[in-house]
């Protein structure tokens, strides 16, 4: 797989897809996949990326085309990145299901409490420019909400103001969160993508510490640290380590 992912690589080093448009490079791109060609496909949408465009679909249009070479961890990994985007992108999360079954990690998720849970899924399903806005609107509304209840003159309409307030005030507070925390982890990514057919993960940050487990392409991980060319990382089930940086890709 390594070799396969360097000739594409070599491919679009050496192509003329960079005296195209980014229009020419879609198009050309999409028709290169419809005709089974993955490896030009992925020079065009690589391309794109390389002119500083991005979106959801050239993400879920990338990560298509690596799953179609058998790339399973850079599958993954752009589909990752596509969900930054787009968290409630359908199309994203049956493809990235369907990689993952794929995967021979299977690793157990530590059980978290309910309630945070269903919290850090409500963040997930919309972006942090989603949340901004939401967070903006809310205010809004509450703003509305305090007027209505200084000027109005019924007391039921100065009771709707009054809850209004505080309710469209708390959605406010937990939109800007959401916000904030999509934010923080755009510019402090922590998630990488394993991207080596085996990986051991070490006790110590060093080539002669013992290796304490491995982990397979495709395992999603999250990078608390790192030392030289050592990332300390920690897996689904709790358990932690230190694997070197090549092994992994940053999703973010």
């Amino acid at each position: 797989m390594k070799i396969r992912f360097l000739l594409t690589i070599l491919i679009c080093s050496f192509g003329n897809l960079s005296a195209q448009t980014t229009e020419q490079l879609w198009n050309d791109a999409n028709t290169a996949y419809i005709n089974g060609q993955y490896a030009e496909a992925v020079c065009g949408y690589e391309t794109i990326l390389g002119q500083g465009m991005e979106s959801a679909k050239l993400y879920l249009n990338l990560g298509n085309a690596y799953y179609k070479q058998g790339l399973i961890g850079k599958a993954i990994l752009e589909y990752n990145r596509a969900l930054r985007l787009s968290p409630a992108d359908e199309d994203v999360r049956y493809n990235l299901a369907i990689a993952h079954a794929y995967v021979q990690d299977k690793i157990d998720v530590v059980p978290t409490f309910f309630l945070k849970r269903w919290v850090l899924a409500l963040q997930s399903s919309c972006s942090g420019s989603g949340w901004a806005l939401w967070s903006v609107l809310f205010f809004a509304i509450a703003i509305g909400c305090v007027i209505l209840y200084l000027l109005a003159e019924g007391l039921s309409w100065r009771k709707g103001g009054f809850y209004g307030a505080i309710a469209a005030l708390l959605l406010f507070a937990f939109s800007f969160a959401s916000a904030s925390r999509s934010k923080r982890l755009a510019l402090h990514p922590h998630s990488a993508i394993v991207m080596s057919s085996a990986a051991p993960v070490k006790s110590s940050p060093d080539k002669g510490s013992k290796d304490i487990f491995v982990l397979h392409e495709g395992t999603q991980v999250t990078v608390r640290d790192s030392l030289g060319d050592y990332r300390e990382i920690v897996i689904a089930d709790g358990n932690k380590g230190w694997i070197q940086s090549s092994a992994i890709e940053m999703i973010d």
